[in-house]
């Protein structure tokens, strides 16, 4: 018999928001695949989970992934866990799921944080329709036509940012999207925690003061007509 995966959920700052049912799979599969071992191990360490982990990132997801697989085939449950949030989202997560639905290995959900959601129940704009685009190009060219694909979507829109790239990105929607409501999240659930809403232009003008810090999620009205 197969073994199984489990997508687990894990805080996106606060080591407090994770599930009870999360912290008892931790403990119990036989390996953690991690985004990133030794910010894991932190968490885990918190918890006192000593269950052995593994590397599954971008650049090792087609070899990872098929020793991943093969494990799973044999009857080793795995968890998945993201360095922050729910794997799958903006992460190369989904590849793994998609490999193991594909050899007919379970797969489970153990819902929990989300930036997505946090952001956008925040920021107090229109959640009963929403689009998320996750992360833009870093090229000029290919980010501006990626927005300017969007001046008509009328549902409220989710993209992340990095922090070098935020100023730029918000010119862009400037110019191709107008003087749109926006709400600006970093560190949700942390210390410094900050959500700021205002228009784009001044949200220009406030981190061109304040220096970015930290991963940005960006609500932004849906257009109006």
């Amino acid at each position: 018999m197969p073994g199984k995966l489990f997508i687990v959920a894990t805080p996106i700052g606060n080591l407090k928001d994770i599930t009870f049912r999360a912290v008892e799979t931790l403990k119990e599969v036989d390996l953690i695949a991690c985004e990133d071992t030794r910010h894991t191990k932190k968490l885990l360490s918190h918890y006192g989970i000593t269950t052995p982990t593994t590397s599954y990132f971008e650049h090792n997801k087609v070899r990872k992934g098929e020793y991943l697989t093969r494990l799973l085939s044999e009857g080793r449950t795995i968890a998945l866990v993201s360095d922050s949030g729910t794997p799958g989202i903006s992460d190369p997560g989904f590849k793994i799921i998609n490999l193991a639905i594909q050899s007919e290995i379970p797969v489970t959900v153990i819902p929990g944080p989300s930036a997505i959601i946090a952001a956008l129940v925040e920021s107090g704009m229109p959640t009963d329709s929403f689009i998320f685009q996750g992360f833009l190009s870093n090229k000029g060219a290919k980010r501006r036509k990626q927005i300017l694909a969007l001046k008509k979507e009328k549902r409220t829109i989710i993209l992340y940012e990095s922090p070098h790239r935020v100023l730029k990105t918000l010119a862009d929607i400037l110019d191709i999207l107008g003087d749109r409501e926006i709400a600006i999240a970093r560190e949700l659930t942390k210390i410094f925690e900050e959500t700021l809403r205002l228009k784009a232009s001044m949200a220009i003008q406030h981190l061109t003061k304040h220096s970015p810090r930290g991963e940005f999620t960006l609500i932004i009205k849906g257009a109006s007509t």
